[in-house]
């Protein structure tokens, strides 16, 4: 079984940290390089626009910037954990801004969808395609599948972010796991339900 690394998941020196602490510029332009397209490409998923995706880049590394001297690292946490969280934050915050998330089903149906946990599509190799069919997606779909797929949040840790219910989450992703098939154009096998997880 292959685990998931996020594009975030970069190990930072204590001594870059430290001088970054200190506000010298070198080493605040180092993390800024090191994280810009992790960061730029989680917004673009969620947020599904270019202009978003660059501001939310500017406000992720403003507020991390300063705020570094609250960061401690406590309980073995990575400052790239940290600093997704806060890009998450982010890019969940300008997409309820900008409109409303599209929840247009109720928890109440959510227990009746099976949860699919098949990757995206092999198909989806082809970045610029998977890039329109992700586009086509509801805003709240689309960030399901990207931070669960791509980012290896849970069920869980998608429902506290996005202030829902983790039957929400499984069934976001499930719809959008469905509809990606469909905008690809692959036929994927439906997972056993016994291999579902909660």
């Amino acid at each position: 079984m292959t685990v998931l690394t996020s594009s975030f998941a970069i190990d930072i020196p204590d001594a870059l940290l430290a001088r970054a602490r200190r506000g010298e510029q070198a080493a605040l332009e180092q993390l800024f390089r090191w994280f810009e397209r992790p960061i730029f490409t989680l917004a673009l998923r969620i947020c599904g626009n270019r202009s978003e995706a660059d501001d939310v880049l500017q406000d992720t590394m403003l507020k991390v910037f300063s705020s570094l001297h609250r960061f401690r690292g406590e309980g073995g946490s990575p400052f790239w954990g940290w600093l997704r969280q806060v890009a998450v934050n982010e890019a969940l915050m300008r997409l309820r801004r900008n409109r409303r998330l599209d929840m247009d089903a109720g928890d109440d149906a959510m227990d009746e969808l099976v949860e699919d946990l098949t990757p995206p599509p092999a198909a989806a190799a082809d970045a610029a395609l998977l890039q329109r069919a992700l586009a086509q997606l509801p805003d709240a779909t689309r960030s399901v599948l990207w931070l669960y797929h791509a980012e290896g949040y849970t069920h869980q840790e998608i429902a506290e972010v996005m202030q829902r219910s983790v039957s929400f989450s499984k069934s976001q992703l499930a719809r959008g796991t469905r509809r990606l098939r469909v905008l690809l154009q692959v036929d994927l096998p439906v997972p056993d339900k016994e291999y579902a997880h909660a």
